[in-house]
């Protein structure tokens, strides 16, 4: 096979790449265009039920299942795969919510009538905003929707720059960078120069947001859930650069559509023999806190990402 055949065959794979990417993404946005026209809890629920029915036949159910067995080496497989569709219709809902974030976010903090949304820790959240001399960052992990966490923020008058990882679908990456842009404040995509951009927020004593239950490939090794991971360095670094708190936050659906938004006090978090912020041990603690958020409500993670090193 010559050079000229190979770079030809190369370009044809790449032309057939971004058509598959194009497609699986018009379909996605024909979906969201007709749950548009359905109420909200409605559209959810529809989605939510087909889901379950439709996750487990894709490939990403089998990785889920390798997780879900690692995880969880003790439950029967019939709980298991009640946990991954449980999944499947979380995530299913995640995606259908996009649609409906002004109608689902009805959290008035000056209102005595209960909604869709609860938030625990309201206090938190107003001392933090009251600090204006420090830096903070907040973490959470893929559960529930996560989503709701800035938004809650900018209730209470909180500016947070969020981290977060695009898809790798260019065209759907587009529509939700989009739709965060609208409702989430400010977006730093985790690439090339992303810490030098959070960093600039702490060092004006702003707040900062990440997702931190990802594999990093050049993470730090760590224990997930009594198994060895590579987890991102970069909160720790931060913390132990800025000595700024670490809170940490996470979303958990209820029923009826409902969510509770959780803010827990900052973290103590491990220093060395200087009294810097001690990396490892803080990435691992950060672990355990997620761990610990998984195991309470395991169907509500996105358990169909390699997260562990086998």
């Amino acid at each position: 096979m010559n050079l000229k055949f190979k770079l030809a065959l190369f370009r044809w794979s790449q032309k057939l790449k971004v058509f598959n990417y194009w497609l699986s993404a018009h379909v996605i946005f024909g979906i969201l265009r007709v749950l548009r026209l359905l109420p909200a809890e409605a559209a959810t629920n529809f989605i939510d039920a087909a889901a379950r029915k439709i996750g487990p036949l894709m490939g990403r159910h089998r990785v889920a299942m390798i997780n879900l067995r690692k995880a969880y080496p003790e439950k029967p497989e019939e709980e298991l795969q009640l946990i991954a569709r449980d999944m499947w219709g979380s995530m299913a809902r995640l995606t259908a919510e996009y649609v409906f974030l002004d109608a689902i976010f009805d959290y008035d903090p000056h209102s005595e009538t209960p909604g869709l949304i609860e938030v625990q820790g309201r206090e938190i959240f107003e001392r933090i905003r009251d600090e204006s001399d420090r830096p903070h960052i907040f973490f959470t992990a893929h559960t529930g929707n996560f989503e709701l966490l800035p938004i809650c923020a900018a209730t209470f008058d909180l500016n947070v720059t969020a981290l977060f990882r695009p898809p790798n679908n260019p065209y759907v990456a587009k529509k939700i960078l989009g739709a965060r842009r609208t409702n989430m404040g400010h977006l730093v995509p985790s690439k090339a120069g992303a810490a030098w951009s959070l960093a600039s927020v702490l060092n004006t004593n702003g707040n900062v947001g990440m997702l931190v239950d990802q594999k990093f490939h050049r993470g730090l090794p760590s224990i997930f859930f009594d198994r060895p991971c590579k987890t991102n360095p970069l909160l720790a670094k931060l913390a132990r650069q800025y000595d700024c708190d670490v809170y940490p936050a996470r979303c958990i659906r209820l029923p009826g559509g409902r969510f509770r938004l959780e803010l827990e006090e900052k973290m103590e978090l491990p220093r060395d023999e200087t009294g810097a912020v001690d990396i490892a041990r803080t990435v691992q603690l950060v672990n355990d806190k997620v761990e610990s958020w998984v195991r309470e409500y395991p169907g509500q993670w996105m358990w169909f990402h390699k997260r562990w090193n086998a």
